[in-house]
């Protein structure tokens, strides 16, 4: 049964999941960027502020009303919390060695949007992880570099969240429509303050999510990339791309997807050693280091790699693309380059036959 909740009600919610022992993790501005963190009440969330985003581009803004989920992706996804940037394997002293114990909170995640959702959804493919307890909040304000439509990923919440959001500010006030999507979220809804939504709650909640899909500023281009791209493995445009691109691999590690990682040994005069696995990118040097050397040591070969792997060969290993449309490889591109853009090159190169091979 759908609820409407104000904005005591979506206090209640962090207190009953707090209650029920959840870490209840959430977006908060700090450092400048809607960033995630613990919440302790409904009064750690960004309210009041959006973001501006474009290629390279990513600032926090004060907004004209008190939305709660006025923004967009920010620099953090969820990806920090399920798939760890550094996890210690083993480690050994002189007692032994020890193998790690799996100490990951009971986390409650709230505030998840569809694109991220999606995102969490392709990453436990890969990665085994705790399920977290799922707040979504529906996108009703795309922003400048999302593409969520385009990749089937958003503005709407799809399967697996535990209770779902839509945020609405209008004369009659600011609310949320609350919508159960299991049995342990209709549960926690039933323990907050709130009434039955009614049919216009949840057309008007309709509405604004498909008014923000119309709004979406970017989309991939409607081909089958994956036969693009692996068409295209030779083209010129990899050159022309790997003129602007720094290989800093910041489209990696802001990715809710990509999931690759090194092992490091190390040790302590002590006698102490560990063993850990910490992320990596496809755009490191030593990335593709076998023995006698790197296959991939030119940058054109290093961004046709994370391309191709994720809107193409993905598709082999999972069944789907590794994208969602999150937008965060634009917006934190040191250089701009934006991959809507390079994808849509690609495919007007190859329908004028210049690269198809």
């Amino acid at each position: 049964m759908n609820v409407v909740l104000g904005l005591d009600g979506l206090d209640a919610l962090v207190g009953v999941l707090r209650e029920e022992g959840h870490v209840v993790i959430g977006p908060v501005l700090r450092d400048d960027a809607i960033t995630l963190a613990e919440l302790s009440s409904a009064a750690d969330l960004p309210s009041g502020w959006g973001v501006e985003t474009g290629p390279g581009h990513y600032r926090v803004r004060e907004r004209e009303d008190a939305a709660v989920f006025g923004h967009s992706a920010g620099p953090q996804s969820w990806k920090r919390f399920l798939h760890p940037p550094r996890r210690t394997l083993v480690s050994s002293d002189s007692t032994g060695f020890h193998a790690a114990r799996d100490d990951t909170p009971d986390y409650a995640f709230l505030g998840v949007r569809p694109c991220d959702l999606a995102a969490i959804a392709k990453l436990r493919q890969i990665v085994a992880s705790k399920l977290p307890f799922v707040v979504a909040a529906q996108c009703t304000e795309p922003g400048e570099v999302c593409f969520c439509t385009s990749m089937g990923c958003g503005p709407g919440a799809g399967d697996g969240y535990d209770i779902a959001l839509t945020e609405r500010l209008d004369a009659d006030g600011h609310r949320f429509l609350a919508t159960p999507g299991t049995e342990a979220g209709a549960a926690v809804l039933d323990r907050l303050p709130g009434r039955v939504a009614t049919k216009q709650d949840v057309a008007l909640a309709e509405q604004d999510v498909a008014t923000a899909a119309r709004r979406m500023g970017r989309a991939l281009p409607e081909v089958d990339l994956r036969d693009l791209l692996a068409a295209n493995r030779d083209s010129a445009h990899w050159e022309a791309v790997a003129q602007r691109c720094l290989t800093c691999g910041n489209c990696t590690m802001v990715c809710p997807t990509c999931f690759c990682v090194s092992v490091e040994d190390t040790t302590d005069l002590d006698g102490n050693a560990e063993r850990a696995e910490r992320w990596a990118s496809c755009f490191e040097i030593d990335f593709s280091h076998l023995h006698g050397g790197a296959v991939r040591t030119s940058g054109a070969a290093r961004y046709r790699q994370w391309m191709t792997h994720k809107l193409g060969t993905w598709h082999d290993q999972f069944g789907t693309s590794g994208c969602v449309g999150c937008g965060r490889c634009i917006a934190w591109c040191p250089a701009g380059i934006d991959i809507t853009e390079e994808a849509a090159a690609l495919s007007q190169t190859t329908e004028h036959g210049g690269e198809r091979r």
